[in-house]
């Protein structure tokens, strides 16, 4: 088997361009990755640092670096404003993209708004945006194999998709009700860039809310589940470890609908998805069976009511919530196997 496809990955020196610079390194389709710290449009990193995990030097972006190292698919884990402005570059010079930030995942302009960004050409942006796939390999694989814009999903928004989608499709979920999420995420889901709420200080021995009301994750379940602002409310929390995310989503079940038939809904729909796993009841999924693993895990319990149901969804979200489900939409894009870098 011999590596046909020479990636770049802009942003390396951050947690998730390193985590993803470590499992490109090790990929048996793919040549060495090319490391690019700073870019023209303002991405904050350090050339030549050494990207961690990876022991990989980075290099200053420029487009004549990536052209002369033959690149063909490039990976931006940048930051959201950097990566709208390099992505239809991008794409308009031949190269397949897989964006790590929120700059392409939402078609909504209302959704979009949360984000505030001034495209300098506003058709262009349209286009790509219309053009651009929501890269959740386990509902979008047939779109992600023609795409030239994979917009990777978010972490927190893969938990609860991927949790609810089965359910919402079969109609086994009374939405009149509605959804809630209550969902908390290791320290890495906000960035590598220390703020405030951040150090150790204030993240040590304490559990903290933040965004009620205005996470820019909430957009991407409205339009992935096809839900109505007022029927879906998330709430995410920091919690004092280095990665994980574990959501705990409230529903309640349609009429007449039990246990065994949510449980055989969730199962069908993931038979032949190498990256979902669904518990049984005895025991619901936990942040560490997940932990460095491209895996998110689902479960549920349900109330002898017959009514309310908790829903469980873990992951790791450098992995499935990010560089891990990068690879995974490659390996789609190229027609490979899913697993190939990733077990």
């Amino acid at each position: 088997m011999g590596a046909t496809v020479q990636p770049a990955v802009v942003g390396a020196t951050g947690y998730t361009g390193a985590e993803l610079a470590r499992l490109l390194l090790t990929h048996p389709r793919v040549r060495k990755p090319l490391l690019l710290g700073g870019t023209q449009e303002g991405a904050t990193a350090d050339p030549g640092a050494a990207a961690p995990e990876s022991g990989l030097a980075s290099e200053r972006f420029s487009w004549e670096r990536v052209k002369e190292a033959g690149v063909d698919t490039l990976f931006l884990c940048t930051p959201h404003e950097a990566s709208r402005a390099l992505a239809p570059e991008a794409v308009s010079r031949g190269y397949r993209v897989v964006d790590l930030s929120g700059a392409w995942r939402l078609k909504s302009a209302a959704n979009r708004a949360v984000y505030a960004f001034e495209d300098a050409d506003p058709d262009a942006a349209s286009g790509l945006t219309a053009a651009s796939v929501y890269g959740l390999p386990e509902l979008h694989a047939q779109a992600i194999a023609d795409a030239r814009l994979v917009a990777n999903a978010g972490c927190y928004a893969t938990s609860i998709i991927l949790a609810l989608a089965p359910w919402i499709q079969s109609r086994l979920i009374d939405l009149d009700y509605g959804v809630i999420s209550d969902s908390k995420s290791g320290v890495s889901g906000a960035g590598k860039q220390p703020t405030p709420r951040t150090h150790f200080v204030e993240v040590s021995n304490n559990l903290s809310t933040y965004s009620v009301f205005g996470h820019r994750h909430t957009g991407e379940v409205l339009e992935q589940l096809g839900l109505a602002p007022g029927q879906f409310q998330f709430t995410p929390h920091l919690l004092p470890i280095p990665r994980g995310i574990l959501s705990t989503i409230y529903v309640r079940a349609a009429a007449h609908v039990g246990v065994r038939e949510l449980e055989e809904c969730l199962r069908h729909f993931y038979a032949d998805k190498p990256f979902v796993r669904v518990f049984g009841p005895a025991r619901l999924p936990e942040i560490k069976f997940s932990l460095n693993t491209n895996y998110c895990d689902i479960g549920f319990a349900m109330e002898t009511d017959g009514a309310r149901v908790v829903l469980v969804s873990c992951l790791d979200n450098l992995m499935k919530g990010a560089a891990g489900q990068s690879v995974q939409n490659m390996n789609t894009m190229f027609g490979w196997n899913e697993r190939e870098g990733l077990q």
